[in-house]
């Protein structure tokens, strides 16, 4: 009995482990499908809730696929422009390892292949070949043209000097265009200078003028003609574009020569610097007045011993060169940069306007001897250049003063000019 029972027990013992174990591995089997089950339950809830998000955005499908596609080729641009990036540090700081290699000593400089190798490199870097980098200075002196006439009166003995017109000027103005005029005088004396009228905001203007010089023809062999083209500028100093310089003992007299030439680089001018003076003018054609304020001189000519001058100013108003009236400032002692701010009027009748000059004169006081003139400019009919242009706004602007500076010109060059255009 025992012994039978012991088998029963001894058989009976394993089978609870099995069951056991079986529950065991059934229970995980279920918890582990449970947490998958969790889990696409999950999934499924988000991608519901997503797609009801997006069917309520109100744009089409395909606008929707556009905007992921750009958002996508964004992505990528992004991506390409930091690998380039990256990239190039990577590169600069190779090249500047390699700046070690590249340095020059005392050998290297002797012998020469250094600097070569190093100019070749900044060749490369800056990408403009032996040709190119001389192309660019001649490129800078391209000046422009002018064409001029010559021409000789044997029976009167005179020059005959036609500025006809220029073109290809450099804009010499802030608005790519140039206020142009042409100075014409003869070397070595310069007594006798002329001036275009000014050509307002362009690059080919056309003169079509003429100016005559009284020259011996055995004399004119030794002179060289000039012709000046000037940018006019109202409150500063005009500049100088190009010059042509002609050689009259290379000019065929025996016909009229007419020609364009290149403008080369202009000189300076070594003529005795005067001074400068402003000075405003205004005309009220109703009332017939015409206002001259002389406003302010600089760097006047030093007249005394000390190295000043005493400077005043005379103005006077002619007429086919009678003098009509005078007026004077008051005088600056013991200064080269006089100022004054005096207004001086005129009755002019409106039908008189175009016929009257009015001549400033700056002189230097002297108490015991005579006062000396400094220099002189004048404004009105048969004036040209600077002066010509202050009279012409003054003109075209009534009731308005239009102020302006000049350069003081030599009283005899003024007064020759007077009284040859009466």
């Amino acid at each position: 009995m025992t012994e039978s029972r012991r088998e029963a027990l001894a058989a009976a013992a394993p089978a609870p482990t099995t069951a056991s174990s079986s529950t065991a591995g059934s229970n995980t089997t279920s918890m582990a499908g449970a947490g998958t089950g969790e889990k696409d339950e999950a999934f499924s809830k988000l991608k519901n809730k997503f797609m009801n998000e997006l069917n309520k955005i109100p744009l089409p499908s395909w606008a929707i696929v556009s905007i992921a596609f750009v958002a996508i080729i964004l992505v990528l641009a992004c991506c390409f422009c930091i690998c380039k990036k990256w990239i190039f540090k990577k590169k600069n700081k190779k090249k500047g390892k390699d700046k070690g290699k590249n340095a020059i000593n005392m050998k290297d400089v002797m012998d020469g292949t250094k600097t070569e190798a190093l100019k070749d490199e900044e060749d490369a870097e800056t990408g403009l070949t032996e040709t190119q980098k001389e192309a660019e200075p001649k490129e800078d002196q391209k000046l422009g043209k002018l064409q001029y006439s010559l021409d000789y009166n044997f029976t009167e003995n005179t020059l005959i000097v036609g500025i006809i017109q220029a073109a290809e000027l450099p804009a010499m103005d802030m608005g790519g265009t140039s206020d142009p005029y042409v100075k014409v005088y003869l070397l070595p004396d310069k007594k006798k200078k002329f001036e275009t009228k000014v050509h307002r905001k362009t690059l080919n203007p056309v003169f079509n003028e003429q100016f005559t010089f009284k020259v011996p023809y055995v004399e004119l062999g030794g002179k060289t003609l000039v012709m000046t083209v000037y940018d006019f500028d109202r409150f500063s100093k005009h500049d100088a574009i190009g010059d042509i310089k002609v050689p009259m003992n290379k000019v065929d007299f025996s016909h009229i020569t007419e020609e364009w030439r290149d403008l080369q680089s202009a000189e300076k001018e070594e003529q005795e610097k005067l001074g400068d003076i402003c000075f405003s003018l205004r005309y009220v054609p109703t009332a017939g007045k015409l206002t001259v304020v002389v406003l302010e001189a600089k760097n006047l000519k030093k007249m005394d011993v000390g190295g000043l001058s005493d400077p005043y100013v005379k103005i006077h108003l002619m007429q086919n060169g009678k003098r009509l009236k005078k007026k004077k400032t008051t005088i600056k002692k013991n200064t080269l940069n006089p100022y004054y701010n005096e207004s001086f009027s005129f009755e002019v009748p409106f039908e008189q306007i175009q016929k009257v000059q009015v001549v400033i004169t700056v002189l230097d006081y002297d108490k015991i001897g005579k006062n000396d003139a400094i220099g002189k400019v004048f404004v009105g009919l048969n004036s040209s250049g600077t002066e010509l242009r202050h009279w012409s706004d003054m003109l075209a602007n009534p009731r308005r003063p239009i102020a302006q500076w000049h350069v003081l010109k030599p009283e005899e060059e003024v007064d020759a000019q007077l009284a040859t255009k009466k």
